[in-house]
């Protein structure tokens, strides 16, 4: 008799936040709206002039404000575009390092890195460690390595068992107030070779037998055409200021992280993942070497823990970057970062992103990041978002219009999230972004597609990050960027 086929277990309740404006715009663009629409009117009362005179400025405000592409309003198109223009022509989008440029620049990581410090952490209790403090947020960053198990052989009730203990952990961040941002960044390569090469020379006996010798060299020369090279790391961004102990200073307050962070990684385990240590001083700054210049990737793994003293994080960073509108050159190679436009519609199993996350031909790194609310907020949000839907469908009764499919859904999903909120699910602000980098820049567009093409597979629109390629590169580093504070806390 055939087994009866086990059914497959699928996840959802992404979706975007929406408001009570007009169009779906904001509450300032809806008003900005409503003026472009009522001033030429009012303009009527004082003859044909007033008139033309206010109806083109009225009428190039409605189209930025309702005019969109790909879902994108023109307004948020221009003013990249603006911004972009600006910060080109101040040079803010070339970085050189070195001796032959200013002191205080040469001792900076480019872009958003620029106020980061890498502060060294002794913890006797758990091992040394090391957080990226960002001098400008006030915030502190530590990661974690993990390594993933395995869910294509894994059986499908424990794959279910590890989703559900990741929204667990994920819904506890919102009862932790300093908790900022979580990331997990699944970094991967085609091996280069030099590691697997060090690790087995130090492991071949120099007294075994010839033939074994030759068999494991051979294998050792032809594993970087078909192994990888795959790093995972949870980054997990802290808020010392918002503490229930109020930390003075940067010393109280790496203390505090380092009594709150065992408990944190402690029940990573249960997630699927094997816990292999925090990251140190060293690790850290190796992360961000082989990211700029791939081709050290391997060799640093191999640098002892003095040469990459935390007193010379800069010296991580690259000698020269040059952001372009679609692209980002640093030293040798070439990037190319997305984000996350929009979500699955459908219902996913748990390897849905296995395509994404896969080894491909070229240095590629997903970042997922949560930004958690607390408990508070989030009943709080979960609620107005129910309100909006339910105005929407108000407001589309007394029009006398049908809804549509999607309204259809999207009130569904906003019930059920409420729903999942009381029962103690947790609720937060969810990005995904990707980057991958070609030594050759010949090999972009095939790099491009391998991406797209696995995107697609994953079930997700990515949107190329359009004059944001040096915060989109940085963004999928375990070193705790949060990309939607960067319009308000750097300036453009």
């Amino acid at each position: 008799m055939s087994q009866p086929q086990q059914q497959v277990r699928t996840y959802g309740g992404w979706r975007r936040a929406s408001s009570m404006g007009l169009f779906g715009l904001g509450p300032a663009q809806s008003i900005l709206v409503l003026a472009a629409i009522t001033v030429p009117l009012f303009a009527t009362a004082f003859g044909l002039f007033a008139l033309l005179a206010t109806l083109v400025p009225s009428v190039l405000v409605l189209a930025a404000l309702l005019l969109r592409w790909d879902g994108v309003p023109i307004i948020h198109a221009l003013t990249r575009r603006v911004r972009w223009l600006a910060g080109a022509n101040r040079a803010q989008a070339r970085y050189r390092s070195g001796v032959m440029v200013d002191p205080r620049q040469a001792q900076t990581l480019p872009g958003v890195l620029a106020p980061t410090r890498l502060l060294p952490v002794a913890d006797p209790g758990g091992g040394d460690f090391a957080v990226v403090w960002n001098a400008r947020l006030g915030t502190m960053t530590a990661a974690v390595k993990v390594a993933a198990t395995s869910t294509w052989l894994a059986d499908p009730a424990d794959a279910d068992t590890w989703v559900a203990n990741w929204g667990q952990w994920l819904a506890g961040l919102g009862y932790q107030p300093m908790i900022r941002q979580a990331a997990v960044v699944v970094d991967t390569a085609p091996d280069p070779g030099s590691g697997l090469s060090a690790y087995m020379s130090r492991r071949i006996a120099p007294h075994g037998p010839p033939a074994a010798q030759r068999i494991l060299r051979e294998l050792v020369a032809a594993s970087p055409a078909v192994a990888a090279d795959v790093r995972t790391w949870v980054a997990i961004t802290f808020h010392p200021a918002a503490a229930p102990s109020r930390p003075r200073g940067p010393a109280e307050a790496v203390t505090e992280i380092a009594r709150v962070l065992p408990g944190l990684t402690e029940q990573l385990a249960g997630c699927g993942l094997s816990v292999l240590g925090r990251a140190t001083a060293a690790e850290l700054a190796s992360v961000v070497r082989y990211a700029y210049d791939p081709a050290a990737r391997g060799l640093t793994d191999r640098l002892p823990e003095a040469d990459l003293d935390p007193l010379r994080w800069a010296e991580a960073g690259p000698t020269a970057a040059v952001e372009r509108w679609d692209s980002y050159r640093h030293d040798q190679a070439v990037s190319v970062s997305w984000a996350w436009h929009e979500a699955p519609r459908q219902q996913v199993p748990h390897n849905v992103l296995a395509r994404l996350l896969n080894p491909g031909m070229y240095p590629k790194r997903v970042a997922w990041l949560w930004t958690p609310y607390t408990a508070g907020e989030a009943a709080r949000i979960v609620e107005h978002q129910r309100n909006v839907v339910a105005f929407r469908q108000q407001y589309a009764r007394v029009k006398g219009r049908d809804e549509t499919a999607r309204e259809v859904e999207d009130r569904q999903r906003a019930s059920r999230a409420a729903e999942e909120e009381a029962s103690g699910a947790g609720v937060g602000r969810l990005n995904l972004f990707v980057t991958t980098t070609v030594l050759d820049e010949g090999e972009l567009p095939k790099a491009i597609a391998d991406v797209e093409a696995a995107a697609d597979a994953s079930k997700l629109r990515l949107r190329r990050l359009h004059a944001a390629q040096a915060a989109g590169f940085t963004a999928t580093l375990p070193l705790g960027v949060m990309p939607y504070t960067l319009a308000t806390h750097w300036p453009h």
